[in-house]
């Protein structure tokens, strides 16, 4: 008989217990981070109306979207599909709940999301993304931005992550420069050439703004502009310089340079530059952007990104809930650390102690010990089955610190020895 295929599916993680209990920690230290900012936790539905996910998010996007089919339905017609970031159900969210939230709306995510890319080096089609936002009603100011990326390099730095680098632009330079070029017909496109040029060699670029027929002098501009990339008082210097008058020109240089000054107070110590390369590929994204990069290991992309969006909720509402967010990809940034050999499988036994009854007629007993030691914080095991007493001893050594037998003469006197297996030192108890 053909044994079918135990191996998980391409893309999806899967951890042993000891490499499970690595991620679990890096997972709470991230979790603990966002709350001592203020943020408050919410899950969202793992699946979402079709409609509600491809609303605003284009491109690349909907290609990769799982949709969820049902037995008596074809792919074409499936209204139902995974989630693929938590911020697009999070609008949808907002708009549901707003007369149950207070604003601005300070929140947190962090669960699985899934997308149907390529599965590659550090990158996976199930991952978990541990997610801040901040929305707002009507307004929301822009100091608002520098928090979120402040908040997001918090929960990085306790974490055993590298050196780091956070690059940070404003969508509204690019498109307020295609403003003053008379470009903005194909302001789609040439943000899709940016935002795949770091990918690709400076003349594939180069050649794919050619393409779009921009002329010689405007190709120039263009790639100048996206290679401008240093300390914010240099790149605000360089911005300015080009004389562009226009309104969304002006309020990029204006927010980019108040969003960087913040950060620079909000998380002192950090890594953070303007970099006119990024404007992230998802199209609800209408001002700041930010993507975390470790130098040391660049071929892993971005570990943390995200940015503001203004309309978001505009399918779902006729009021105005602008925001901001960003994403710590954890899967991907657990598979850098693992890799660097900066995340190892814990060494630590996941159980506190597990008590062995010799026989069925111990079984209340050593329950009864277990119980007393759960009431002290302990996680404990009771060892079940008619296994030799050094078969379960050898189980237990592999899953516990301590273990406490009990069999007739522990009946008997009232008390058992509580073995530490790495130090070999029996402790006496009371049953």
């Amino acid at each position: 008989m053909k044994k079918i295929n135990t191996s998980p599916l391409s893309g999806m993680q899967e951890l042993t217990p000891a490499m499970q209990a690595q991620f679990d920690k890096l997972k709470s230290g991230i979790a603990q981070a966002f709350w001592m900012h203020g943020f408050q936790h919410i899950e969202t539905p793992l699946i979402e109306r079709t409609e509600v996910l491809l609303a605003k998010a284009g491109g690349d996007t909907e290609k990769q979207i799982y949709k969820v089919i049902k037995t008596d339905e074809t792919a074409d017609k499936a209204n139902q599909a995974l989630r693929f970031d938590h911020t697009v159900p999070l609008a949808r969210y907002t708009v549901e709940h707003m007369n149950d939230l207070a604003f601005p709306f300070k929140v947190t995510q962090i669960a699985r999301n899934f997308r149907g890319e390529r599965a590659q080096r550090g990158r996976f089609r199930e991952f978990y993304q541990c997610d801040v936002d901040v929305v707002g009603r009507e307004n929301l100011p822009v100091a608002y931005d520098a928090e979120v990326i402040a908040t997001l390099t918090d929960a990085i730095r306790v974490l055993p992550v590298p050196e780091f680098v956070v690059r940070v632009s404003n969508r509204k330079l690019l498109g307020g420069m295609l403003e003053e070029l008379n470009l903005e017909h194909l302001a789609e496109k040439i943000f899709s050439v940016v935002d795949h040029a770091e990918k690709v060699p400076k003349e594939k670029t180069e050649m794919s703004l050619e393409e779009l027929g921009l002329g010689a002098e405007n190709v120039v501009k263009i790639t100048t502009f996206i290679e401008m990339r240093g300390e914010r008082l240099e790149i605000i210097d360089k911005l300015r310089s080009f004389g562009f008058e226009n309104e969304n020109f002006q309020a990029g240089i204006a927010e980019l340079d108040e969003v960087l000054g913040l950060v620079e107070v909000l998380s002192p110590g950090t890594k953070v530059i303007a970099d006119m390369l990024i404007v992230r590929g998802l199209d609800y994204y209408t001002g700041t952007v930010f993507e975390t990069v470790v130098p040391q290991y660049r071929e892993f992309g971005s570990i943390c990104s995200g940015g503001r969006y203004e309309n978001l909720a505009g399918y779902y509402t006729e009021q105005s809930l602008p925001g901001v967010g960003g994403s710590i990809g954890l899967t991907r940034l657990f598979a850098v650390l693992v890799e660097a050999e900066l995340v190892q499988a814990s060494k630590q036994k996941p159980i506190d102690a597990c008590v062995i009854p010799l026989s069925e007629h111990e079984i209340a007993e050593a329950n009864r010990v277990a119980d007393n030691l759960r009431k002290t914080g302990w996680s404990v095991d009771v060892v079940l089955g008619d296994n030799k007493l050094s078969a379960k001893l050898k189980y237990a050594s592999r899953v516990a610190r301590k273990a406490a037998v009990i069999g007739d003469d522990e009946l008997k006197s009232g008390k058992y020895k509580l073995r530490d297996f790495e130090s070999g030192v029996d402790a006496i108890q009371q049953i």
